[in-house]
């Protein structure tokens, strides 16, 4: 699939996050009489050292992400401002994996909704800039 090539990194120090697949996933056309859509990000610590996820939040109240991590669920958490956004300081060692997913809710923005959007998923971390995970849609009735 061609939509589904790229890979954000970020880094600093020698803990990497990494975004398997992509960061900038397409849902296509979506309906909101559908109801909700929902992607799992997962993302891995390719670096040496271990990472620390401290915050995750969204652009939007339509969207929520929840963080799996060793088997603990973190969320979801939706936007700032719609409630505090814990820290939550979650370590992701070396090699390790861990699980972001992401919800989506066509019908939140009602009839004005209607067309293409793009919402991001940030994930505050210790290894230097926030990771940005973005999707994309196009929203129908």
């Amino acid at each position: 699939n061609p939509k589904e090539n790229t890979a954000a990194t970020s880094v600093i120090g020698s803990g990497i996050l990494t975004v398997e697949e992509t960061n900038n996933y397409d849902f296509g056309t979506i309906s909101m009489a559908a109801g909700k859509v929902k992607r799992i990000f997962k993302i891995k610590n390719t670096g040496d050292e271990a990472v620390i996820i401290n915050k995750i939040y969204t652009s939007c109240m339509c969207t929520t992400a929840t963080l799996t991590n060793e088997g603990e669920i973190f969320g979801p958490y939706s936007m700032p401002g719609h409630g505090a956004i814990p820290k939550i300081n979650q370590v992701v060692n070396s090699g390790e994996e861990t699980v972001v997913e992401v919800v989506f809710d066509p019908a939140a923005h009602g009839p004005a909704g209607i067309g293409k959007i793009q919402r991001t998923v940030t994930i505050e971390n210790n290894a230097g800039e926030p990771m940005e995970l973005s999707f994309l849609a196009v929203v129908a009735p």
